[in-house]
């Protein structure tokens, strides 16, 4: 690991199929558990420096991020599922999407680009792989998966309720996924929608 805090050592092509089908799987289960329609957004916040067993922020790692992210994408892409990749602290949990998903949440986009240090690995990665990156501050997801305690939950709606799935870990990082429901309201004389809990 080199002293800026990035991890320089060149991970096994092992380890990284393995990270990639990791992630792939969670995505995948989260998914199918969620029932996200086509367009709707999943908000996903990595630390691959948890992936790797290490503090959060202390061992960033670009190749640990593009196998993640890949299973990821290939799992959002196969759903027609809008990914939103969460930025990390040092840019205030900013969020990369595609322009074109941004358009149509309303959401505006900010001018910054993000970097393994600023921003973190994972939404590097996706700033590389997305066709039309932009980056924004706020976006209010319908589901969200969590690996390494980044602390999604500020961008998911207004109800958010816990999604357990088999794939409780990508690599060493714990897994915490959720999707959202609409509010309830009313009182004891309301129905509700069972399609919708």
């Amino acid at each position: 690991m080199s002293a800026s805090g990035l991890n320089t050592t060149e991970e096994s092509q092992e380890e990284l199929l393995k990270l990639r089908q990791e992630a792939y799987q969670a995505t995948h289960e989260l998914l199918g558990t969620a029932k996200l329609k086509r367009g709707e957004l999943l908000v996903v916040g990595c630390s691959t420096s948890e992936v790797a067993g290490a503090r959060i922020g202390s061992y960033s790692s670009p190749q640990m991020a593009e196998a993640v992210f890949t299973g990821i994408y290939q799992a959002t892409q196969e759903a027609g599922v809008c990914l939103v990749a969460q930025c990390c602290e040092h840019l205030n949990r900013a969020l990369i999407l595609e322009a074109d998903a941004a358009e149509k949440y309303g959401c505006e986009p900010v001018n910054v680009v993000p970097q393994p240090k600023a921003g973190g690995s994972f939404a590097t990665a996706a700033w590389k792989y997305f066709e039309s990156p932009v980056a924004v501050e706020r976006i209010r997801a319908h589901a969200g998966i969590d690996i390494g305690d980044t602390l999604i939950g500020m961008h998911l709606r207004d109800v958010a309720v816990p999604v357990r799935i088999n794939q409780k870990t990508i690599g060493a990082a714990r897994v915490v996924c959720a999707r959202t429901r609409p509010k309830f309201i009313g009182g004891n004389r309301a129905v509700y929608d069972e399609i919708l809990l």
